[in-house]
């Protein structure tokens, strides 16, 4: 019997402004056409709403949140609210000054992107200088005795380097490091070709991750998420669609997922227009692939429906079109050969970036 759907995470996208122009970027391809919306009230109310919902857990991430000059009361609202509150930044806008106060106003723990263990490697994938910045914000976090999560994606041109980004995570003092795959939906899917790895390089970091956790227990958790190209059996996107996290976007759209309003047809409620708990409960987008009505065969007869949810329903928009089909990472998908072609084509990648830029977005 699956359990019923109730939130513990709410994803807060506080803004789509950010500094690097990261080639894997999660935020929308024409995320120029979402403004920042909602005010300091708006999200208070947001994170009311989303406690009396059951959430304990708040990510506030972007773009950039460090880019919102309310952060401090955002930060010291979800305080009162008992919500454990973490920040998913790039550092590069940060003071030590400023983390201080965040720290004072209840921040939790702090989540840093690394590109890469180089300036050159990092610059390359992020389009702008801030390797070294982004080792001084981790100093400063640990020194002010927060917990430190660094976050590295992985893909073909730093897979190599695994080794050497555990040592950094190592010098660092980090409590946690997430060796995140590239998951392959908007700025990654655009640059696929040059950012999917082979299987042997998947292969060999994962060896190394592995060794790692065994190496490192009690002291830092060591986290390796693979692919889903490289999978045979879809994962559960977000734990399922509209199960457990909430997603808030700059301009107030309520989401199950960070790329949901890029599949058409669908229509998402506005945080600014209905209370969160209706959207939850009720809004079409939610209920469009909660449960199992939704699915086609080979989904539907499937004895791992209620542990994968039919997979991504974004990658399978994104890669047949048809946001209702089997995800194509599973290997028993009738589009599963999109994903081997994917992989076939892994051997001879491309060098050509696509960068995140507004002007690119507005040709896609």
């Amino acid at each position: 019997m699956t359990e019923e759907p109730r939130p513990y995470t709410l994803v807060a996208e506080l803004t789509y402004r950010c500094p690097l122009r990261c080639v894997y970027c999660s935020n929308p391809r024409d995320f120029a056409r979402h403004g920042d919306a909602l005010g300091t009230d708006d999200w208070l109310r947001v994170f009311r709403e989303a406690e009396a919902l059951g959430v304990v857990q708040l990510n506030l991430t972007g773009g950039e949140p460090l880019l919102r000059d309310d952060l401090e009361p955002l930060v010291e609202g979800a305080r009162t609210l008992d919500l454990y509150t973490n920040l998913i930044t790039s550092g590069v806008p940060l003071t030590r000054e400023r983390l201080a106060r965040l720290k004072a106003a209840g921040l939790d723990n702090v989540q840093v992107s690394i590109q890469d263990v180089t300036a050159a490697g990092s610059e390359r994938i992020a389009g702008h200088r801030s390797f070294e910045r982004k080792l001084e914000v981790a100093r400063w976090v640990k020194a002010l005795g927060l917990p430190l999560t660094v976050n590295v994606v992985l893909h073909r041109e730093n897979l190599d380097h695994v080794a050497e980004v555990i040592a950094l995570a190592e010098s660092l003092a980090a409590d946690r490091l997430e060796l995140a795959n590239t998951q392959y939906l908007g700025w990654a899917l655009a640059n696929r070709r040059m950012l999917l790895p082979t299987r042997e390089q998947l292969d060999a970091a994962r060896d190394v991750a592995r060794e790692a956790r065994r190496r490192l227990r009690g002291r830092m958790e060591v986290l390796f998420v693979t692919p889903d190209y490289y999978t045979d059996l879809p994962k559960a996107c977000m734990d399922g669609w509209g199960r457990r996290f909430l997603v808030v976007t700059p301009d107030g759209l309520v989401l199950p997922c960070h790329a949901a309003h890029t599949l058409p047809g669908l229509s998402f409620d506005n945080a600014r227009e209905r209370p969160l708990a209706e959207i939850w409960q009720h809004s079409a987008g939610f209920q469009a692939f909660r449960g199992e009505a939704w699915m086609p065969e080979p989904c539907r007869s499937c004895e791992r429906r209620t542990l994968d949810f039919g997979g991504c329903r974004c990658q399978a928009y994104h890669l047949t079109g048809d946001a209702t089909a089997t995800d194509p990472a599973c290997s028993l998908a009738p589009a599963h050969a999109l994903i081997e072609a994917a992989r076939a084509q892994a051997q001879a990648p491309s060098t050509e970036v696509i960068y995140r830029t507004a002007r690119a977005a507005d040709g896609v």
